[in-house]
Parts: C-alpha cells; structure tokens; sequence
C-alpha cells in the first residue's frame, strides 16, 4: 500500500471514529456508532499493516500477534458476563498503558540515534511523557480492576502526607526527566527512564487506592481519558497520525465524561482524584457532626404485597443500581416491565449517571435484557414526576436515592442530585440488608411513611413478584 493510499486509509478511519462516538452518544444509535468504530478499526490496522512502514519480514510476527489478541478479545466476549463488564474495561485500560509503555521503551532504543538536535530532545520528551502517561493509566487501571471486582476493598487507603507524596513525586519525575533529556548515551538514559517509569507505576496505584468505592464510576471514565492520552502519545512516538487523533478524541472525551459524572455527584474533579469518599459499606457509616438522624420504622413487605402495589399502580418507576447488576436481575425486571405495559400501566426506568460500577452501567444491563429505549430517561427528565409516580420501585440502589443529599447539609454526599422517589405516594427499595451504599452514608428513604422495603436478593423476589402478578389473573 502506497503512503498516499495508506494517508486516506486513516482519514476515513479518523471519520468513522467520529461518528462512532456521535453514535454512542444516543441508546438508538449506539448499535450503528460501534459499526462504525468497527470498521474504521479495520480499515486503520489493514492500513498500517500493509502500510509502507512495515517491511515484508515482520508481517508474520504481526499476524501472529493479531491472531492471539484477536483471540484473547473473541474468548474474553464470549465468557465475561455483563456484570462483568466494569472490570473488564478496567482490564482494558491497563492493557492500552501497558503498551504505550512498552512502545515507550522500544521506541527510545530503537529510534533515538535517528535524531539529532531539537528533534532529538522533541522525540525524547514524547518518550518520557507517553511512558509517564502509560504507567499511571497500567498501575491505576490494575487497582481499578481489583476494586470493581472485589479483590480490593473499597475503602480508600489515605496515607499519612499523600498529598506532599504526590508532590514529591512529581518533583522527582521533573528532575529525572532534565536528566534524561541530557543523557550522552541511549544506556545512560535508560535510568532516569526506569526510575520514572517507577514512581509512575506506584503514582497510579496510591492515587486510586485513595479513591473510595462511590467514585469508581468517575475512575473508570478518568482512566479511559488517561488510556486515550496515553495512545495519542504513542502516536506522537511512532509519528503516526491516526494514533495521535483517535488517542485525542477518547481522551477529551473521557475527560468532558469525567466532567459531567461529577457535577452529578456534585464533587470537584480534584477532590475525587484527591481521594477520601467512600467506603466498603458494610454497616452504616458513622454519622457528621450535627446531620439528620433516620427516624422512624422500616416497614418490610412481601413479594405478594409488592405485587399487589404495582398491580393498582398506573404510574410505575423503576430506579436500576448495583444491586440488580449483582443480582442479575435484568431479565426478571423486563418480564415485570412488559407484563404492567400490556396492562395498561406507564412503566418507566430512572437512570442516575453515576448508578452501578462504571458510565452506562445500567443503559447497558437494560439494553441486554430488551428493554425498550424509549421508556428509560435520565435523573433530570424524570425527576419531577416522582410526585405524580404510584409506585417508585429501587433494586438495590442506595446513594444515588438518598433524601439525606438535600435534606441534611452535614451528610457526605449534601448537594449531590439524586432520583427523589421518596415523592412517590409509594416506594418500594429491593436490599440484601440495610447496610449502607458504598459512599457509607445511612439513608433516611428506609424509614419515611411511604417507604417498603422488599430484603432478600433481587432476582429471587423479583421472580417471587413475577409469580404473584400472573396468579391473580
């Protein structure tokens, strides 16, 4: 393949990225925008690969390559389950770091003594950045992955001074990195390489062992802009365009991602990357200093009672969280949902931006078991018509639900914008227990008037509502 061929290859490819994020940027369109991500990645590996910088002798070795990662990827989306997923992208964000690191390194030894001059010390910081860029993405995507499937506690781990540690940190990195710039040879170099690339690897691990379990939505979507940083300086490495532009345009979007999962948590960016919010959520956390106290009974119901509710009900919403990921409950929860529509009840789905273990957690869940598009709405386009709502239905949701954000100033998560189902004339909350959510706060919603709480696990009670529902016909 020619250059001028292989240049128009990446253009069009460079157009079909953009319109596959366009694509997913709507539930109706998401299925056309990852077609289009589909075959701009096809047409940007043929492009490369048979492309004039890739000599005839080295294509083996690509293809090889191509063969075991594209099976890897076919076994890994065969056997890894939906609930699944947030570690999954976790996994593959560390993998994106690995490589620019990788590539990084490779790059340095093999390209170095092709530069003199300022281009020599230009490629030399695209080098030190990319590696930088791609250890933090590796470490932190790797304790990411830990905490979203459990192997890491959700706590955060402060330690004593973090804040001087990152500072130091990044003194270090900026002294090594003049020691690099001025290294004689490509051995001297390799040191202050090595040492970087360390600092940067325990940078990415302390950074989200600091985050709490209640931010992870927001690490998954900061991680998926430092991977797309991290490609677009391997692309400054390589001199490859294509890398450099679709690297950008997952980072910015990542980042404009990040942006909007926060103001829904009313947090700072910083203060998230600062750390210090959440817990494991194992008990009640203890309350602030002059907050709300619940007050008031938990009134339990039956699957029976609960069928009885939604069965009177012509306003039904149903509020998806973690809770029903673990569960995998979402296949019961769309027989319910098509059992009330064909009796004339107006269900719809209450989606909070940061529900579930990652961006899109419960769109995706919902997608999977077939329900309808067009019934699921944002917090915002929902929110006022909770007191017009029968029945407000939670499965295993917890923060994103809680009165206390409005109703107590002193709680943790005061000011975060949250699904008001406690205006419904009834809600009903599906829990194991009454453990608190992973930001660690007690929830009031258990104990208002107008509150049930339905405890065991949700597929099993969802089935035992199910049953109810078809046997009073």
């Amino acid at each position: 393949m020619s250059a001028s061929l292989a240049t128009v290859s990446y253009l069009g490819a460079t157009i079909l990225f953009i319109l596959c994020l366009g694509g997913l940027s709507n539930q109706e369109t998401a299925r056309r925008g990852n077609l289009y991500g589909i075959i701009g990645m096809t047409i940007a590996v043929l492009a490369t690969v048979f492309g004039p910088r890739v000599v005839a002798g080295g294509l083996p070795w690509i293809i090889g390559a191509m063969v075991v990662g594209g099976a890897v990827g076919l076994y890994a989306a065969r056997v890894v389950k939906m609930t699944q997923m947030p570690e999954l992208v976790a996994l593959m964000h560390s993998m994106v770091g690995l490589a620019a690191c990788l590539v990084g390194f490779a790059s340095y030894i093999d390209t170095s003594i092709a530069y003199t001059g300022a281009e020599k010390a230009i490629h030399e910081i695209e080098i030190y950045v990319g590696i930088l860029i791609g250890a933090v993405t590796f470490s932190g995507s790797v304790i990411a992955f830990g905490k979203l499937s459990g192997k890491i506690g959700g706590k955060p781990v402060l330690l004593p001074g973090r804040h001087f540690l990152n500072l130091a940190g990044l003194l270090i990195v900026i002294y090594f990195g003049r020691e690099f710039l001025h290294a004689g040879t490509i051995a001297q170099g390799m040191t202050p390489l090595i040492v970087m690339t360390i600092i940067s690897l325990l940078f990415g691990v302390h950074m989200v062992m600091a985050i709490g379990g209640a931010d992870m939505p927001v690490v998954v979507s900061m991680l998926n802009s430092y991977s797309g940083w991290a490609a677009a300086a391997t692309g400054f490495m390589l001199s490859n365009d294509l890398l450099i532009v679709t690297g950008a345009l997952v980072g910015s979007s990542g980042a404009i991602l990040s942006y909007i999962m926060c103001n829904a948590m009313n947090r700072n960016f910083l203060s998230v990357i600062a750390g210090g919010f959440g817990s494991d959520g194992g008990a009640p956390a203890p309350a602030a200093s002059g907050s709300v106290q619940p007050a008031g009974e938990v009134v339990a119901v039956s699957a029976t009672e609960t069928a009885d509710l939604l069965r009177e009900a012509k306003n039904v919403i149903i509020v998806p969280g973690y809770g029903m990921a673990v569960a995998q409950a979402q296949h019961t929860v769309y027989e319910i949902t098509e059992y009330l529509r064909e009796k004339g009840v107006n269900v719809r789905f209450g989606i909070h931006p940061v529900a579930g273990r990652m961006p899109g957690h419960m769109n995706v869940l919902l997608a999977e078991a077939k329900v309808p598009y067009d019934i699921v709405f944002e917090m915002d386009e929902l929110n006022e018509d909770f007191p017009e709502t029968d029945v407000a239905m939670v499965i295993g949701a917890n923060d994103i639900v809680n009165p206390a954000a409005q109703e107590d100033p002193a709680s943790p998560i005061a000011g975060m914008p949250v699904l008001e189902v406690w205006k419904a004339k009834t809600s009903i909350v599906m829990k194991r227990s009454m453990a608190s959510g992973y930001a660690g706060v007690d929830n009031p919603l258990f104990y208002k008037d107008n509150n049930r709480m339905l405890f065991g696990d949700a597929k099993k009670m969802l089935e035992e509502v199910f049953v109810a529902l078809k046997a009073a016909e």
